[in-house]
């Protein structure tokens, strides 16, 4: 019998993060050259070197977008010049416009533009969002035939329109003229519009190719402004308005997003916009003081200064109070895209059109209190989904590749957030859905970066009604009756493309700092790097071999931490959090740590704290520690004998296993046997095992991917009973 109880055997493993980490190479020469021409410390300059930018004209070009001369928008976008015709042409003969959006935060920003911006030109307009609940994305021929019936004569597409072939046609067939705005990926069969704008038929080299449905939208209502000589009072709301659904959307923060975002930030603390201001003050944003100078510049083409023949940047040094990309994309955007998952999308268009500040107040608690009610519904299908997957499809998933998750009554508005959980969980593309009845599903998609979500859909065409997305993200609809064939299609699909590394989600490291290196100093440097997102992230460090001093769950499964390393004998300490890291407390005492940087506000101090991205053991790399060593007992199961094998058979799955423990080079490691006579080979302490039917033939996994980890966990339970042989 075993000295010790199964449940101390049994006690879960210590789990870290599965993750692959991709470090930067240091360019330490360049990094010091270019920081002497720019003013800025070395490793903010290798931070440039790994976005590309390693020449001074480089850094200003990043560092000061307003210095850039950019084209016109009519010289790129080929039918901006005949959209802004039609528009002014319906105004002149108060035609009537009507504007099809979408229910998501970029869809209903760019809808609120444009109703702001064509009522103050004059226009008699008004808009319909279809159903998220009844309807699913996208213009169809009901808000189609209801616009004509309704004397419509123009309809604006925003956000959506690029796939519709068939509802635009029926508009074309009843008399009706239809601009399209959009930034969804191009269908092989583009729909019988008479104008189309979207960034994606544009020049891939253009400064204006990565900008979001509201981004359209604002280049249409600011040239149609300039056409008529009417840009007065317009712009700053319609930056706004920019500003709130670029960052929500996850829009590429490069070219003219840069430009325009940097600029709104400043704005939008001091906007006009009554919705604006009373969702701040609902939301508890502040905005913070940043080292750079306001700028005013409202044109596309303006340029204020370039650098001489030995350039040297001087980066401006009054400061402005503005708002971070954070504010938006973890504070305002969700209050706003929670309306859309989960209720009435005329509260936001209100919310963002009133110049009331009562009914601004009231529409932006409407959205606190719903977004509180998103959260809950998330949590919990989220749980349900995990309890899913690792009952049916955990031992199966680095074979599979993908995870397609579909369960009954859960809330398709919210199963997008669940979708990117599941992702950030198991590392794999997810495709998650729910039953709308008996016969239909409608899901969502979210991939990785070497899986292209809008190309498998593509590819599965055939078995689907609806879909459309791009490389990151989609949403799709089919018959029940199709998803059997839908799994074993995106299965293949995933096979083709992804290979077992790709399975771990990948973290980008910029640099390595020391924690005596992270002061308020740095962190303002990295300001000069804002706005952050998309195509422009926020950096990432790491510091190798830090100290767990203090480490406790807090809030919702959050930990906070104070971590501490020594350097030429001397203690240094900071504050950290880890968001939704409940699975891996407690954390090792030391570890590797791979970090953003962040300010803490609490009773009228700031500090500066890591933001932890992922953790390892110490040199994981190369001496494939094991975050197993707590889970494999190194005593009684490992040395119960050394003379005569610890062995069982075990059923796993409704499949017969045979397990033991024997000594190998008198080490001991433990054999799962399945049968067709496969055998996993583990060894205490390490990460890496061996599978194979020879030993000589063998391959090597990473016996902590969680289709190993579950068999191993079987056969240790098996062998933790008592066993006669003993």
């Amino acid at each position: 019998m075993l000295d010790k109880p199964v449940s101390e055997i049994l006690k879960p493993r210590r789990r870290l993060p599965n993750q692959r980490w991709q470090i930067y190479p240091q360019k330490l020469e360049i990094a010091q050259h270019l920081a002497g021409l720019i003013n800025l410390s070395p490793i903010v300059s290798q931070l440039l070197i790994n976005r590309g930018i390693e020449t001074p004209e480089q850094a200003q070009a990043f560092l000061e977008p307003e210095s850039l001369v950019l084209p016109s928008p009519l010289e790129e976008f080929p039918d901006l010049a005949m959209s802004v015709e039609l528009l002014q042409n319906a105004i002149a003969s108060q035609d009537k416009i009507a504007i099809c959006g979408d229910y998501d935060a970029d869809g209903m920003t760019s809808t609120a533009l444009l109703l702001r911006s064509l009522r103050t030109l004059g226009a008699k307009v008004d808009y319909a969002i279809p159903s998220r609940m009844h309807e699913g994305y996208g213009i169809n021929k009901r808000i189609v035939e209801e616009f004509h019936s309704e004397g419509v004569e123009l309809i604006l597409t925003v956000d959506n329109g690029i796939s519709a072939f068939e509802p635009i046609a029926r508009a074309r067939e009843l008399g009706l003229k239809v601009i399209v705005t959009d930034h969804h990926d191009i269908p092989q069969k583009l729909p019988p519009a008479n104008a189309i704008l979207n960034p994606k038929l544009i020049a891939e080299s253009s400064p204006y190719r990565g900008v979001a449905g509201v981004g359209v939208a604002y280049i249409l209502a600011v040239c149609l402004a300039q056409q008529l000589g009417e840009t007065k009072g317009l712009i700053q709301p319609m930056l706004a308005l920019f500003t709130l659904g670029t960052i929500a959307d996850l829009a590429p923060l490069t070219g003219v997003n840069r430009r325009w975002v940097k600029r709104g930030l400043k704005h939008l603390p001091k906007s006009h916009l009554a919705g604006v201001q009373a969702l701040i003050q609902v939301a508890g944003v502040q905005a913070r003081e940043e080292g750079q100078g306001d700028t005013e510049t409202q044109g596309w083409g303006d340029k204020k200064s370039s650098f001489s023949a030995s350039p040297r940047l001087t980066l401006s040094a009054s400061s402005t109070k503005s708002l971070k990309p954070e504010d938006i994309g973890f504070r305002l955007g969700p209050r706003i895209n929670a309306i859309g998952r989960i209720g009435n999308p005329q509260t936001v268009i209100e919310l963002l059109t009133t110049d009331d500040m009562g009914i601004a107040l009231e529409r932006a608690m409407q959205c606190e209190q719903i977004n509180t009610t998103r959260q809950q519904m998330c949590e919990q299908i989220e749980q349900e989904a995990i309890a899913y997957v690792e009952t049916e499809f955990i031992t199966t998933l680095q074979q599979d590749k993908v995870l397609v998750v579909v369960q009954p009554n859960w809330h398709h508005g919210v199963i997008g957030i669940v979708a990117s959980r599941l992702l950030e969980r198991y590392g794999v593309p997810v495709f998650i859905g729910t039953y709308e009845d008996e016969g239909h599903i409608r899901g969502s998609a979210r991939g990785i970066p070497e899986f292209h979500v809008f190309a498998a859909l593509e590819y599965c065409q055939d078995l689907l009604g609806k879909f459309g997305g791009h490389k990151a993200a989609g949403g799709f609809s089919l018959l029940a009756e199709n998803l059997s064939a839908l799994r074993s299609r995106l299965y293949e699909f995933a096979n083709q493309r992804l290979e077992p590394q790709h399975l771990k989600p990948l973290l980008k490291i910029d640099a390595e700092a020391n924690l005596n290196q992270i002061d308020r100093q740095l962190y303002q440097q990295l300001n000069t790097l804002h706005p952050c997102g998309i195509d422009n992230p926020d950096p990432i460090f790491w510091t190798p071999n830090v100290q767990v001093i203090e480490q406790q769950i807090v809030g919702k499964g959050h930990i906070k931490l104070t971590l501490s390393q020594t350097i030429n004998q001397q203690q240094y300490k900071i504050k950290a959090i880890a968001w939704r890291w409940r699975d891996y407390f407690p954390l090792p005492s030391s570890v590797d740590v791979a970090y953003k940087l962040r300010e803490n506000y609490f009773n009228g101090d700031t500090s500066i704290e890591l933001e932890l991205q992922g953790v390892r053991l110490p040199n994981n790399d190369t001496g494939k520690q094991s975050i197993h060593s707590e889970l494999l007992p190194q005593s009684h199961l490992f040395y119960a004998s050394p003379l005569k094998p610890l062995k069982t058979s075990f059923q796993y799955k409704q499949r017969q296993y045979i397990c033991g423990i024997y000594q190998k080079d008198f080490l001991p490691e433990l054999r799962i046997k399945n049968p067709e006579g496969k055998v996993l080979v583990m060894y205490p302490g390490r990460t890496i095992g061996l599978l194979g039917i020879h030993r000589e033939d063998a391959t090597e996994v990473d016996v902590t991917q969680p289709q190993y980890d579950s068999i191993i966990q079987a056969a240790l339970k098996a062998l933790s009973v008592l066993n006669p042989e003993l």
